[in-house]
């Protein structure tokens, strides 16, 4: 059984903001360090996960993102520090979680 993630990532503390959602965080986080893919992220330099929220059901992780999209930036911002207040990159506890991801 798969999760599916919505992620917030960040160009740097309260930078530009950017919500999405997958069912494979890992490579999807490799995806947006290493600017896979042209985009937003890409185009803005942001790569650092500040936030994720895991779900079960595609179609709840789906329903979270768009809410969080139509969210007012604030409150997007409140969420990441209520959190993380640091606004700490992430993705090393994504990484801790998966006992078959590989370092390289």
């Amino acid at each position: 059984m798969s999760n599916y993630y919505v992620y917030i990532l960040a160009s740097k503390r309260n930078g530009t903001l950017y919500i999405g959602v997958t069912d494979d965080i890992l490579k999807r986080m490799q995806e947006h360090k290493y600017g896979v893919y042209e985009g937003f992220s890409k185009k803005y330099s942001v790569h650092r996960l500040v936030y994720f929220e895991i779900f079960e059901q595609a179609s709840d992780s789906i329903k979270r993102e768009r809410q969080l999209k139509e969210w007012k930036r604030q409150w997007k911002v409140e969420l990441i520090e209520k959190h993380n207040q640091q606004w700490n990159e992430l993705y090393g506890i994504l990484q801790d979680m998966d006992p078959d991801f590989r370092r390289e």
